[in-house]
């Protein structure tokens, strides 16, 4: 979520890491601007967009237990939590690799 509202290179970065390496089906539902959850303004990573700074912030949805004391460790999915994982990594090693910064969207 978020990878492109900032930066369109993250974005572009982030959708050719994952096509190369991990090839996860990205769902950028929450991501739609006029998304009723609005949860890219909830979370931790907001507080780095709102200075414009890019940012991805990797979100697997909502579901009955979200937030609420049920949401225990038995419901991680951990096969698709390493998946995701490696995908944070190798954009951040790339990111990280960049003769450049990301640059910001017009």
């Amino acid at each position: 979520m978020g990878s492109d509202r900032i930066s369109r290179e993250l974005r572009d970065l982030s959708e050719a890491t994952n096509g190369e390496f991990q090839k996860l089906h990205i769902d950028y539902y929450y991501d739609e601007r006029d998304n009723p959850d609005r949860i890219y303004y909830r979370s931790d990573h907001w507080n780095y967009a709102k200075h414009n700074i890019p940012v991805i912030f990797y979100f697997d949805g909502v579901h009955v237990d979200y937030h609420r004391t049920t949401d225990t460790v038995d419901k991680i999915d951990f096969e698709k939590m390493t998946l995701v994982t490696r995908l944070v990594f190798e954009t951040g090693w790339r990111l990280a690799n960049l003769d450049h910064r990301v640059g910001k969207s017009k």
